[in-house]
């Protein structure tokens, strides 16, 4: 009978002990120099020894057991956003987690899809981090953020259409983009304006504000809006714009530049000429929509930077009862191009 090869017993994880052993000082000077503190002076030989026995070793140090020893964790917990985000919005968040990696957070990305608001704030709660940043989360409850606070963070950060309770607010106004698209095409000459609602979910937090930017700037002008829902596919802005002139529109705010472009190639393939047709405007100010012909007029969002924000978070973490503050993250203006 053959036998059967067994396996290879596992190594065994190395500890702080076996680099303070291999490197020769004591475990305290490997938890200083692998944690990065500053504050017990230790010789740069010392310190290269240590960091060279603990790659000989495969040693990294263990979060959750520092987070114990100190009270606090140095995580930044981002939960995952539920609703399609544009390259604008990933562009910010990835400044924003580069940001903080460099004040020493570690970022941590949470999946919360499908979670009720506080069912997602307890199981945020269960890392332990230092501070959450929710943008475009399930939106935080004054009883969630309790949660949170209670289980040791610091810093509850939300983005929100109204201020949570023990949260700090950072602020978009989606409005003043719709307010803006509305502006701009009625300066125009244009009367009878459709804007794009996308049938996406989720995408609502950001589309019925624009929407009702949009209303409200034309407001009192005799100006008509007529909302028009679209999914992201080719075959509903084929259907759209196989419709387009028994709706009797002279322009249309199409909610950004990926919608107005799919939605501006569906009417010109149907032979509705833009701009002399039909107006198309977008917003986000993307490269593409340059590069479109004619080229697509655009809301032009100017973002906080991610270092910025980055730096509010740290701020908040170091100084958790200080007092609430709240942050406008963009600014909107109208560039005009051929489309309008």
């Amino acid at each position: 009978m053959s036998q059967i090869p067994q396996a290879s017993a596992e190594r065994p994880v190395p500890t702080s002990a076996d680099v303070a052993r291999l490197a020769g000082v004591s475990r305290a000077t490997v938890s200083y120099v692998l944690n990065g503190t500053s504050a017990v002076r230790i010789s740069e030989a010392t310190r290269l020894r240590v960091r060279e026995a603990a790659d000989e070793l495969g040693y990294v140090p263990h979060a959750a057991a520092r987070s114990l020893r100190s009270g606090s964790s140095r995580m930044v917990l981002l939960p995952a956003s539920a609703v399609p985000v544009g390259p604008l919005y990933s562009k910010f968040f990835n400044e924003f987690q580069w940001a903080l990696r460099h004040l020493d957070y570690t970022v941590v990305q949470y999946g919360s899809l499908g979670l009720a608001p506080d069912e997602a704030a307890r199981a945020w709660a269960e890392l332990r981090p230092v501070a959450v940043v929710a943008l475009g989360a399930p939106q935080l409850t004054a009883a969630g953020t309790q949660l949170l606070r209670r289980s040791g963070a610091k810093a509850v950060i939300t983005l929100a259409p109204q201020p949570v309770a023990g949260a700090h607010a950072l602020a978009m106004d989606h409005s003043q983009v719709g307010r803006c698209a509305g502006s701009h095409l009625l300066e125009r000459g244009h009367r009878r304006i459709g804007v794009v609602v996308p049938q996406e979910p989720g995408l609502e937090m950001f589309s019925e504000p624009r929407l009702a930017g949009v209303r409200a700037a034309v407001e009192g002008s005799g100006a008509t809006v007529v909302p028009l829902e679209l999914a992201y596919e080719e075959e509903s802005a084929a259907a759209l714009a196989g419709r387009w002139r028994t709706l009797g529109l002279d322009a249309v705010f199409a909610y950004n530049d990926e919608y107005a472009m799919l939605l501006m190639r569906a009417l010109q393939d149907v032979g509705i000429d833009v701009p002399g047709e039909c107006a198309v405007m977008g917003a986000d100010d993307l490269m593409l929509g340059r590069l479109l012909r004619p080229r697509l007029s655009t809301v032009q969002l100017d973002m906080a930077t991610g270092q910025h924000l980055a730096e509010f978070v740290d701020r908040v973490v170091r100084d958790p009862d200080g007092a609430s503050e709240r942050h406008d993250l963009m600014v909107a203006r109208t560039v005009h191009r051929e489309s309008t």
